[in-house]
């Protein structure tokens, strides 16, 4: 029987084994067989991750065997022994998943010193005694947290104790003698916390360690990252058991991060921070704020120039941006880490421009390398121009846009209130892994600490949220939740604005305003435009929605919703004459003061959309959106009678009472509402299909064009319905246009948003010129939820608890929902072989719902004027990926 491979040396991967080795481990096996400065190393495969997940937290059959078998490799080809008191290895634990996910998972340093092995690795480090007991104190102080759960304060505050009692600010200031009583302190710590002490064997150490990243992969911090980015937790993590190479030796020692193009703006420019005499972890904690990468020229030339060279060989060999983590020990570069680097929409997008300018990618690579969901972070609003407000702090502009909100001073509270819809900016002295569930919900991140490649701005900027870190000289205090800045003390309930584009924070809440796209946007728009089968129009019921759509690259309205025009105030009362009519006579009086209202809201559209379709949906709202609230209209009688009101009065308000009463429904979200309103009162489509034309004539006049004119019925499920309101529409329509001695064209189509629709979609298509998936109805009636009571309730922990992959009302249930729209599809076409079909619900505007409509057919979606970049991305996503 063959045994499952779960330990991989560095020379036997490459890049085309990430599935198995992770991206960490996959990257660092590639960067050795191109020739890349890497420390030795060997891989514990995802797949043993996974295993140990499902086998109850037991590793499985071989493969403690197989940990050891590498180890003992790797004390061959690096003639160090773990353990050895003559010539000690020293290593690295460290996660490695599929997709990144910067800080979310736990990592060891310096496993193998020990009080045997600590001398020999300061006689070996030329008699460097403080650099073996920094060491040594890092190890205990992370294998306590990380593999015997011992809390972190434990350890960071007998640090800040040490460095007080001395009177130093930074951990570099501790000499040898210093860091040898913390090491003990830091022991005796973990024996209290613990009743008891770990293991002193090198080697049992390493097995925990790497169960202690295995276990990592399901801690709250990662399962929250991987659900806001859609990571399965199937696919596990590896584990990087790597040689140590020390960045603490002394100051002919560094370590540092830095990119290939700067990750904000996309600009080929150097970008990176380093530390001198610090290990990797100082500078994404935020430890430590960290130096420009530029200054490292002066004091480490040789290593400085390396790295250009190999950030070069890097991204040209991977041809795209890449993150990259290094450390230097006594002036020899060692790669730790390369990979794809998380970027800003704007840099995406301008990377991806410049690239296909340089030759590395294809216009084809390109659209297929930009996330659609990334583009809504260039719609970010910015500071006005016109703001003349000083700056009371300046830090480093990590995540760019800006930010407005009141101050939240934890993870907890920001994502308490932020998920409640307030504004709030999170402050922190520096943010952590464990602040993820805060930082996603927040509008801004603050932060005391960290450079612009700590954890807070490496979140934030992939996030597309604001972020302002390394703020100088502000101080917080979490347990009276207020900030010094510049002498003035901000609390939970005031207000800050944050620049992330220039570091700048400023008092009080700025004025904003939207962004303005530039020209590698609209490359990557006409790209994606010459690629895409389907059509993009936008949903939109006012002349500055249908052009900001317009501007945004939609081609038409796929749904105007007349009943967002008549819910304006000044045409509530018509609208509510019109329902409350007793008889024909009072309902087209009623109805002949809203039409020139509708006639205006009309000719505004069709102006901004001239020469393009436009599909207006006839009225369809629950009935009582436009009545009196049935009980705050009895409160009102029942006041009206106490207060000896007039009878005529008080007859007028009972007579609305009784006939609200009379038109009350239970459940009006399935009452009457779309086409069996019309089928009740045929003259309000006959009035809207007038008004219609009206406008689309009075364009044509004024404008010399007008818009392709689509009436779509709404909430058809019977296909005897379309007939009659068809025939309503056109006999209207026909009536217009013989009175105006004009000609149109126009078509008439329903919205299947009803299972019966999609499953009789054949019939109905008999009387339908195209039809539109109102897929938001048709998720509710196809599961049988509501949206409004679902999202609030259990929704949210079905999804939590994985009993369903995504939200059905975000990204269409392709397994349910989607299965009627392909019905739907397949049965109108096989009666109208050429029947045009598009989707106007919200999923119009999700990249996995877009890609779904382009495998079953569908001619176009149409979303929110804002996702139309999206939409327009999506789809040629799609036609590259499924043809």
């Amino acid at each position: 029987m063959n045994q499952t491979k779960y330990v991989y040396d560095l020379n036997e991967g490459d890049a085309s084994l990430k599935p198995l080795l992770g991206g960490k481990g996959a990257n660092l096996a590639e960067m050795n067989r191109i020739g890349v400065p890497v420390p030795d190393a060997f891989t514990v495969t995802t797949q043993a991750c996974v295993d140990t997940m499902n086998n109850n937290s037991e590793w499985p059959e071989g493969l403690r065997e197989q940990v050891e078998a590498g180890l003992a490799r790797l004390e061959e080809r690096t003639g160090k022994t773990l353990g050895s008191v003559e010539n000690p290895l020293l290593v690295s634990i460290r996660s490695g998943a599929v997709f990144s996910m910067p800080g979310m998972m736990d990592t060891i340093l310096n496993l193998g010193i020990s009080d045997e092995t600590v001398g020999q690795v300061a006689k070996l480090a030329d008699g460097n005694e403080r650099f073996a007991w920094d060491c040594y104190r890092r190890f205990v102080q992370m294998y306590g947290e990380v593999v015997e759960g011992i809390e972190p304060h434990v350890f960071e505050d007998a640090l800040t104790e040490a460095k007080e009692a001395k009177g130093v600010d930074n951990d570099t200031d501790l000499d040898a003698e210093d860091l040898k009583a913390l090491t003990q302190k830091f022991k005796d710590l973990a024996n209290e916390a613990l009743g008891g002490h770990w293991t002193t064997d090198p080697k049992e150490q390493l097995m925990r360690a790497i169960n202690a990243v295995f276990k990592s992969w399901l801690n709250p911090r990662a399962e929250v990252y991987r659900k806001s980015q859609g990571i399965s937790r199937n696919l596990g993590t590896a584990v990087n058991v790597q040689q140590m190479v020390f960045g603490n030796r002394g100051e002919t020692s560094a370590t540092g991060v830095c990119f290939s193009r700067n990750p904000s703006t996309g600009e080929k420019e150097l970008y990176g921070e380093f530390l001198t005499n610090a290990q990797g972890e100082d500078v994404v904690a935020g430890i430590r704020t960290p130096r420009d990468l530029a200054e490292m020229e002066a004091e480490l030339p040789e290593a400085f120039h390396e790295l250009l060279a190999t950030m070069d060989k890097l991204e040209l060999h991977n041809k795209d941006m890449q993150d990259m983590e290094f450390t230097i020990e006594d002036r020899k570069l060692y790669m730790l880490q390369t990979r794809n680097g998380k970027r800003t929409a704007a840099a995406a997008v301008k990377t991806a421009v410049d690239m296909v300018s340089e030759g590395l990618i294809t216009k084809e690579e390109a659209l297929l390398r930009i996330n659609p969901s990334d583009l809504d972070a260039l719609l970010h609003d910015a500071i006005d121009p016109h703001e003349t407000a000083t700056a009371i702090v300046k830090g480093l502009p990590a995540s760019p846009g800006a930010a407005v909100g009141t101050l939240s001073f934890t993870a907890d509270d920001a994502a308490e209130r932020g998920k409640a819809g307030e504004k709030v900016i999170l402050v922190r002295y520096e943010t952590t892994p464990d602040d993820i569930h805060g930082v996603m919900v927040a509008q801004g991140v603050l932060t005391a600490h960290g450079g612009m490649t700590s954890h807070a701005a490496v979140v934030a900027r992939g996030m597309g949220i604001t972020c302002v870190a390394g703020a100088p000289g502000i101080k917080i205090d979490p347990k009276a939740e207020t900030v010094t800045i510049g002498g003035q003390e901000y609390g939970k309930g005031d207000t800050l604005t944050l620049n992330g584009s220039t570091g700048e924070v400023f008092s009080g809440a700025l004025a904003l305003v939207p962004p303005k796209l530039d020209e590698n946007f609209q490359q990557v728009g006409e790209w994606a435009d010459a690629v895409r089968r389907l059509g993009v129009r936008a949903n939109a019921e006012n002349f500055e929605d249908a052009s900001k759509a317009r501007e945004l690259g939609a081609e038409g309205i796929g749904l105007a919703r007349t009943e967002h025009m008549f819910m304006a105030a000044d045409r509530l009362p018509a609208v509510r004459k019109m329902i409350l009519a007793e008889n024909e006579e009072q309902r087209a009086a009623a109805l002949a003061e809203i039409l020139p209202m509708q006639q205006a809201d009309f000719e505004g559209i069709f102006t901004a959309m001239k020469g393009l379709p436009v599909t207006v949906r006839l009225l369809d709202p629950p009935l009582h959106e436009f009545l009196p609230n049935i009980v705050d209209q009895s409160v009102l009688v029942k006041e009206l009678e106490l207060t000896g009101a007039s009878e005529d009065v008080l007859a007028k308000e009972r007579e609305t009472l009784a006939q609200v009463k009379r038109l009350h429904e239970q459940n009006p979200m399935l009452g009457t509402r779309g086409c069996r309103l019309a089928m009740l009162y045929p003259s309000i489509p006959d009035m809207q299909a007038r008004a219609i034309v009206k406008a689309a004539l009075a364009v044509q006049e004024r404008e010399g064009e007008t818009v392709g004119v689509e009436i779509m019925i709404p909430l058809v499920a019977i296909a005897k319905e379309l007939e009659v309101q068809r025939d309503i529409v056109v006999k209207a329509v026909e009536e217009e246009l013989a009175a105006a001695g004009k000609s149109l064209d126009y078509t008439v189509g329903t919205m299947i948003e009803i299972p019966r629709a999609a499953l009789t979609a054949n019939e109905i298509a008999e009387h339908a010129d195209f039809f539109s998936f109102g897929t938001n109805d048709l998720t509710q009636t196809g599961i049988g939820i509501s949206r409004d009571d679902a999202e609030a309730g259990f929704l949210g922990h079905y999804v939590e608890d994985e009993v369903i992959a995504k939200n059905p009302f975000e990204s269409i249930d392709q397994e349910g929902v989607g299965q009627l729209v392909q019905i739907g599809v397949e049965k109108g076409r096989s009666t109208k072989a050429e029947l045009k079909t598009g989707v106007c619900g919200e999923h119009g505007g999700d990249p996995d719902s877009i890609e779904f409509f382009h495998k079953v057919g569908l001619n176009y979606v149409s979303c929110s004027p804002f996702r139309v970049p999206i939409a327009r991305l999506a789809a040629a996503r799609a036609t590259l990926q499924h043809g």
